[in-house]
C-alpha cells in the first residue's frame, strides 16, 4: 500500500468553500474527507491540519472552537497553529486607516512538515489540499531531494493555481460530492461525553 500524508491548507479550503456558497459543508470531517480524496491502493497515515484561530467577531469565534473541538476528536490528526498579525490597509475613498488582519505561517508550518516528513521517510506520496503558490518551493525542494516521492495537490472548491498544477505529481480540483460525502454528523461526541453541535448558521 502507498503511504499518504494529507496537508490541509485550513483557510484556502474555507475561503473556496465559502466562495461556492456551500456553508453547510464547514462542518467538514476533515479525515474523513482525506480518506475519501485516496485511492483504493493508498492507506493514509496521518491529516495535518493548518490554521489559525480567530479573535472576532465572537460569533465565529465560538464556532471555529467548536468545529476545532469536533478536529480533536480524530484520530491519526493534528492540528497546528499560525497567527494573526495586523496589517493597516488605507481606504481609497474615504483615506481612513482600516485594520486588517493577515493569517501568518500557514505555509511556512506546511513546508516544515512536509520536508520533515519526507527526510523522516514517513510517506510515499503527500498529498496537499491548497491552491497557495507561495508552496510551491517547499514542493520543488522536495522533488530535487526525495525523487522517489510523489506529490499530488487537491485544489479546494473555487481555488486553483498553474504553478501548483505544474509542479505536482497529479493535480485535481475536489468536487461537492466528495465533500458532502465527509460532513460530521450534527452530533460531535468527544471522549469525555460532551456532545458537540453543528453551529445552526451552518446548515
Amino acid at each position: 500500500m502507498e503511504r499518504v500524508i494529507v496537508y490541509i491548507d485550513g483557510f484556502n479550503l474555507y475561503f473556496g468553500l465559502k466562495e461556492k456558497k456551500w456553508r453547510r459543508y464547514y462542518w467538514l470531517n476533515l479525515q474523513k474527507l482525506a480518506k475519501n480524496l485516496l485511492k483504493d491502493d493508498q492507506k493514509l497515515i496521518k491529516t495535518k491540519y493548518f490554521t489559525s484561530r480567530v479573535s472576532f467577531p465572537p460569533d465565529n469565534v465560538k464556532r471555529q472552537a467548536t468545529f476545532i473541538e469536533a478536529l480533536e476528536t480524530l484520530k491519526k490528526f493534528k492540528i497546528f497553529y499560525g497567527h494573526y498579525l495586523p496589517n493597516d490597509i488605507e481606504c481609497f475613498k474615504c483615506g481612513n486607516i482600516i485594520p486588517k488582519p493577515n493569517e501568518k505561517m500557514t505555509d511556512v508550518n506546511i513546508a516544515v512538515e512536509m520536508l520533515t516528513d519526507a527526510f523522516k521517510d514517513r510517506f510515499d506520496s503527500a498529498l496537499l489540499i491548497s491552491a497557495d503558490s507561495d508552496l510551491s518551493a517547499p514542493i520543488r525542494k522536495m522533488k530535487q531531494l526525495f525523487s522517489e516521492k510523489k506529490v499530488i495537490v487537491a485544489f479546494p472548491p473555487a481555488r486553483f493555481s498553474f504553478t501548483l498544477k505544474n509542479i505536482a505529481h497529479v493535480s485535481f480540483t475536489i468536487g461537492r460530492k466528495k465533500i458532502a460525502d465527509s460532513v460530521f454528523p450534527d452530533e460531535v461526541q468527544k471522549p469525555d461525553g460532551f456532545v458537540l453541535r453543528r453551529p445552526e448558521k451552518w446548515r
